[in-house]
């Protein structure tokens, strides 16, 4: 099967299978909340973050609040996300500069966007993609693993992988992957024990398990 073939089977069945239905898996009311979000989800999961900002947005209800935080009792109030001290101090050099530089709007480009504190690639197109709509790709661990398991990378690195799917995806599908290969992650696909029997891109799939015999 031909790389373009196999990519359109690919992305059919997911349609199929996760419908194209947009999702944020991050609970937020405002754009800013979806930044600071992402930023305390960096090795940590959304279920623990929608936990801790359920809290965190009702103390701190504007970026000014954030902006004149206490150091210490930020810390505290991410510590459970994991890396707290750093976050902490991201957060409010965040609300900081979205406030002096920005005049409290979230930039809607890439450079502006990594130019915040704590914001790398995956940050900013996940605001690309779920804020301005902007076909951007999300390379996290669930991407980065399927998207090997898939042959559409050989790579490691996020910001190469990020440019392989770029390649061979088509550009109104950016997003969508995203959100479809973290779900297939979560449910199916996981890390530790992927239910190859169950999955639906098995006979697509470089790296199928085949189960033991039973004796």
């Amino acid at each position: 099967m031909k790389q373009k073939e196999k990519v359109s089977e690919i992305l059919n069945l997911l349609d199929r299978e996760y419908t194209t239905e947009y999702k944020c898996y991050l609970n937020h009311e405002t754009p800013w909340q979806l930044l600071f979000a992402t930023i305390l989800s960096a090795q940590c999961t959304d279920r623990r973050v929608n936990i801790v900002t359920k809290d965190l947005f009702r103390k701190y209800k504007t970026l000014q609040d954030f902006a004149e935080a206490e150091l210490s009792e930020m810390e505290e109030a991410v510590r459970s996300t994991g890396f707290y001290k750093h976050k902490a101090r991201n957060l409010i050099a965040c609300a900081k500069k979205l406030i002096g530089d920005f005049g409290g709007e979230l930039p809607k480009s890439l450079e502006e966007l990594t130019s915040l504190a704590g914001v790398g690639r995956k940050t900013a197109n996940v605001i690309r993609g779920n804020i301005y709509h902007e076909p951007s790709i999300v390379v996290d661990t669930h991407v980065m693993r399927i998207s090997r398991k898939l042959g559409f990378t050989q790579e490691k690195d996020p910001e190469k992988i990020e440019q392989d799917l770029m390649r061979i995806l088509p550009k109104e599908h950016w997003i969508l992957y995203n959100i479809q290969i973290i779900t297939h992650g979560r449910t199916i696909c996981t890390a530790r024990n992927p239910n190859c029997e169950k999955c639906f891109l098995k006979h697509l799939c470089n790296e199928t398990l085949t189960p033991n015999p039973t004796s």
